[in-house]
């Protein structure tokens, strides 16, 4: 008789578990779906500033150009003849989300004006270069 009522114990302890483990799981799905992830290009650029800057806070497809050129998207590196097909890829994912070009302040025209032009090929209508604001 004291084995079945050991036995019972035990069984019976492990069952008083379950209402904290589903506690558990259900502060783990909040978490996950009140957390925001922050989307960035990969490189660290020097933003040129304005006065008339404005933050934008809804999700963006972000293009980095670095000073030498370089073309950044998703921490990955990017020819400029693959800007359109990563962009038409990341507008179908998010299609209410707008393309943010990251220029470092050294980064020549010419390769900011060919990404724009290849964001809008894409079919994205709101391109938009980010700058620090003034202060």
């Amino acid at each position: 008789m004291r084995q079945r009522h050991a036995l019972k114990n035990r069984v019976g302890g492990l069952s008083d578990m379950t209402p904290m483990i589903d506690m558990v799981f259900i502060l783990v799905i909040f978490l996950l779906v009140n957390t925001s992830f922050v989307k960035e290009t990969g490189i660290n650029v020097n933003r040129p500033s304005a006065q008339t800057a404005v933050r934008q806070e809804h999700g963006n497809i972000l293009i980095g150009i670095r000073d030498n050129g370089d073309i950044w998207m998703e921490n990955h590196p990017v020819d400029l003849r693959a800007v359109r097909a990563h962009v038409e890829r990341l507008h179908a994912e998010n299609p209410g989300g707008a393309v943010v070009i990251v220029a470092d302040k050294g980064a020549k025209t010419g390769v900011l004006v060919q990404v724009m032009d290849q964001a809008r090929l894409a079919g994205v209508p709101n391109v938009s270069i980010a700058a620090a604001r003034e202060q």
